[in-house]
């Protein structure tokens, strides 16, 4: 990775931050919420893959429309961020993996 990636990679964040700012504040709280959710139990390639822009276009559309938050994803921010990930792997399944691995033996 050069210093352009980095560069770029910190353009594409900061875009991405904008667009968060511009959502009404109910938006607000609940994105920073399922982007904490899904840092902790997310999928592996979560920051590398288009989750969190389309968790934004989704929520974008859902402001164009004039719902509210709630009435997009219901009222269990958790179940909804699970079923986003439901075919990802996660770190939970990879700490789980690797305390399966018996002593003294390689994992193939």
């Amino acid at each position: 990775m050069g210093i352009q990636d980095i560069i770029e990679g910190k353009r594409q964040w900061r875009a991405h931050v904008a667009r968060v700012k511009a959502l009404p504040p109910d938006y607000q709280i609940v994105y920073k919420e399922m982007q904490k959710y899904l840092f902790k139990v997310g999928p592996i390639d979560l920051v590398d893959g288009g989750l969190l822009p389309g968790i934004v276009d989704f929520f974008e559309t859902g402001v164009a429309d004039g719902k509210g938050v709630l009435e997009l994803i219901g009222p269990d921010v958790a179940a909804f961020c699970d079923d986003l990930i439901k075919d990802s792997r996660t770190y939970a399944d990879v700490y789980q993996e690797s305390i399966n691995v018996k002593p003294g033996t390689a994992e193939k």
